[in-house]
């Protein structure tokens, strides 16, 4: 029987399908919450009669363009007796809403970076706060106010009850004291980043913070006490009714219960970040996580989970695995830790850990005053003396492999997973009857696993190797590859055009451009230690693959069937056959033509499903300087019109390949100097286009977007531009969310390199939006090994 004391689980409620970020307490209906999520929703839960006390959903509201990050409820009023619902997003909006219209009701404009925290007061009052470093005041739909004074990203902010009186927390490390639009008083003493801000009442705050601390304040400017428990950064905390209790969530899987000033019960859940909490009006508690899940807590026995879905959540925490770099284990010598034995003593307080070896491996296991028992709560892996088994889960089961199968272009992509000890052909039969796919493609799938799985050994991460049904068969935009047969039907044998395929210039291995080194790049060839040969990078990356005979063959091909009004005559593709040639040979005697040029621009006007040949043809065409003179700048209302072309081709429900030519072209672009202050000009707008994209799952549109990045990085290199590098983080950091395709990601790490090099100001300012702790997880990447590097001298650059 639980203690009176103990929380144990009430429910898990799915429902996200990515991070959830904030939790609020509903005024209405009776006992519900909101959630928001990295999915781009926000969630009403009221609780339901069902025997398992769960919640159901009541309500979903979309409306951000990007993430959300934060949510807040707005008190009922005479106009609105329900209340109303603010959430503030990525894309740098804060959307209100009713409780019955899934649309906003109002959005709120203003902010210049993501919307990461907000609190409403009396009369309608909201306060957001943003990583342009800014605290804005709204009423009555308009923003009355802007508070100014912190030096990075605002993380935090709430409204005391008295009224005026506000506060922000940031990454600048200080808490600011906001009276009238006036700061009032600065509050200093944490380490790193104050990520959370609760109020006690009229005169006290508590405030949490990356350096593992909880202060409680007197408004008058004194830190009365300061808590410790947590192992690593606190992201949220919530204060019971009391005023006196009071729970914290954080980077160390867990939910703490703080009572009369000790924590009294420590939660370890089965994910990684514990983003935030909220404190019902029964007194039970809700966290969500980076697994999609929302848990609910309860003290109240009638309430809780029953004994099966208990074990079954123990069960679940007892399978996770734990890097000891993300917690307090500490590094792992296996010849020092005890065996099961030293579980028969008992712990010394709630949420003790203790390591025991069990043959080969390392268990971490807890310590629960209220069940007086060791608690296993995952396996140990990373520790210097331990090599153990990094397996992937899906799906609730743990595989060596888990491939990600992208079927057709731009659609939903599908997974494969894999143990090294299944049997291939038979994992390929089951993948495509689960699919509904044809028979046909069994020797395809299961000669794929076997080719991506050689030479490697339990554990391995999953390669970035070719998709089974992409590498051959049917139209890949911009894929290079120079394999015998690329680019055939896998029936026909015929050739097929892709745009932008060619066969790259080789390099050897070790000294390889890691850019054009036909992503076989590696540098353990030449060097024991990572030396810098990626960033600052400041001459563009460019795309210059092409098969003109290809491309000039497709666009015969649709040209054809073109519409009347669009059908070229003989001698137009003869014009644009010879500036294809003359742009892609750089000794050609002929150079482009201005009737070419203007050809090529009006063609390239073409219906979007028949315009990608061309865009392939402007894609290389702006790499010639004539071509880059006379649509980048010959009049700024050409280069104007330039970008506005290809930035309506790259709207998100447009067509991947036009999509990512029109990618590739803005980074050739940058290939003239013309062509680079056109879009060094239109940054706000590019970029704002591009990272709308990021969503799109398409391995070569992210790599064509981490380039265009890269590309703004390096031109921004060197200069004192903060709006514009503040952009480039924040889109390299939203992509850096989205991206999974290791050479983007690189070239995002690249990206990220560049722009904080030699420049402190964008290193705090990276600091401040958490770059640090979003790409530590690339640091031990081996395949390809400089993701791994580039990685580890950024993290050097922003210490």
């Amino acid at each position: 029987m639980a203690s009176p004391n103990s929380y144990k689980l009430r429910c898990s409620i799915p429902g996200h399908e990515m991070d959830v970020r904030g939790l609020a307490a509903a005024f209405f209906p009776e006992g519900a919450f909101m959630s928001v999520s990295r999915d781009r929703t926000g969630r009403v839960w009221v609780p339901n009669s069902s025997p398992d006390r769960g919640f159901t959903e009541m309500h979903c509201m979309t409306g951000h363009q990007n993430f959300v990050s934060c949510v807040c409820i707005i008190p009922p009023s005479d106009t609105y007796p329900r209340g109303l619902i603010a959430t503030g997003g990525n894309d740098h909006n804060i959307c209100v809403f009713t409780l019955d219209q899934p649309q906003p009701l109002v959005t709120l404009k203003g902010h210049k970076n993501t919307v990461c925290a907000l609190s409403s007061g009396k009369f309608g009052t909201l306060l957001s706060g943003s990583w342009d470093t800014t605290v804005k005041v709204w009423l009555n739909e308009k923003c009355m106010m802007t508070l100014q004074g912190h030096t990075a990203a605002v993380w935090a902010v709430v409204i005391l009850p008295e009224q005026g009186l506000m506060l922000s927390g940031s990454a600048d490390k200080t808490i600011k004291l906001w009276k009238a639009g006036r700061c009032e008083k600065t509050f200093t003493g944490h380490e790193d980043c104050v990520r959370g801000l609760a109020v006690v009442s009229d005169l006290e705050f508590f405030s949490c913070s990356n350096d593992a601390s909880i202060r409680r304040w007197l408004v008058s400017g004194e830190c009365v006490q300061v808590y410790y428990s947590h192992t690593n950064y606190i992201y949220s905390l919530a204060v019971f009714p009391n005023g006196q209790d009071f729970i914290s969530t954080g980077e160390d899987r867990t939910l703490r219960i703080w009572k009369q000033g000790d924590c009294q019960q420590t939660i370890r859940l089965p994910a990684q970040s514990v983003w935030c909490c909220c404190i019902l009006p029964n007194g039970d508690i809700a966290v969500g996580a980076s697994d999609g899940l929302i848990r609910v807590f309860t003290e109240v026995e009638d309430r809780m989970a029953s004994p099966q879905d208990l074990q079954a959540f123990e069960d679940e925490l007892s399978k996770t695995t734990i890097d000891p770099k993300t917690g307090d284990l500490g590094d792992i010598k296996m010849e020092d830790l005890p065996g099961k034995e030293h579980l028969e003593e008992p712990g010394n307080r709630d949420g003790q850990t203790r390591l025991i070896k069990e043959g080969q491996n390392v268990e971490a296991y807890q310590w629960s005053v209220a069940d007086s028992r060791w608690m296993k709560i995952g396996d140990v892996v990373g520790g210097s003396n331990q090599q153990t088994s990094k397996k992937v889960n899906y799906e609730g089961k743990e595989y060596d492999f888990v491939f990600t199968i992208d079927i057709n272009e731009g659609g939903p992509s599908m997974k494969l997973p894999y143990n090294i000890t299944d049997d291939p052909w038979l994992t390929a039969h089951n993948f495509l009857q689960k699919n509904e796919l044809s028979p046909m493609f069994l020797d395809q799938v299961a000669n794929f696993i076997i080719e991506n799985t050689k030479g490697h050994t339990l554990g391995a991460s999953p390669p970035s190797a070719a998709d089974p049904f992409t590498g051959s068969g049917r139209y890949i935009p911009g894929a290079a590859d120079n394999r015998a047969g690329f680019g055939a039907d896998p029936f026909t044998g015929t050739g097929r055009y892709i745009p932008g395929s060619g066969t790259p210039t080789g390099a050897p291995v070790g000294v390889a451009d890691p850019f054009t080194g036909e992503g076989a790049y590696s540098s353990t060839a030449s060097r024991q230690t990572p030396t810098n040969i990626y960033f600052p990078k400041t001459d563009g990356v460019t795309f210059e693959q092409a098969n003109a005979t290809q491309i000039m063959a497709k666009l015969k091909e649709l040209n054809s069937g073109a519409p009347g009004e669009y059908r070229l005559s003989e001698e137009v593709l003869g014009s644009l056959e010879k500036l294809l040639v003359s742009v892609c040979d750089p000794h050609a005697s002929e150079q482009p033509t201005t009737e070419q040029i203007s050809l090529l621009w009006k063609t390239s006007h073409w219906p979007e499903d028949i315009v990608f040949p061309v865009l392939d043809i402007l894609r290389l065409a702006v790499r010639h300087p004539q071509v880059n003179d006379s649509l980048c700048g010959g009049d700024a209302d050409d280069g104007v019109a330039l970008c506005n072309h290809l930035l309506s081709l790259m709207k998100p429900q447009g067509r991947p390949a036009n999509q990512m030519l029109a990618l590739r072209t803005l980074c050739n672009c940058f290939s003239g100097w013309r062509g680079r202050a056109l879009l060094l000009a239109q940054r706000e707008a590019v970029l704002s286009h591009a990272a709308d994209l990021c969503s799109v799952c398409n391995k070569n549109i992210h790599i064509a977007l981490a380039t265009l990045i890269l590309n703004y990085a390096g031109s921004l290199h060197g200069q004192p531009d903060l709006d514009a590098k503040a952009q480039c983080l924040s889109v390299a950091s939203a992509a850096l969310e989205s991206v999974q395709d290791k050479e983007a990601v690189f070239r995002l790490l690249v990206a990220l390199g560049t722009t904080v090099a030699s420049d402190q100001t964008a290193q705090d300012l990276a600091k401040s939006l958490g770059v640090t702790s979003q790409i530590a997880k690339y640091t031990s990447v081996t395949d390809p090994a400089k993701v791994g590097e580039c990685c580890q001298l950024v993290l050097k650059e922003l210490q």
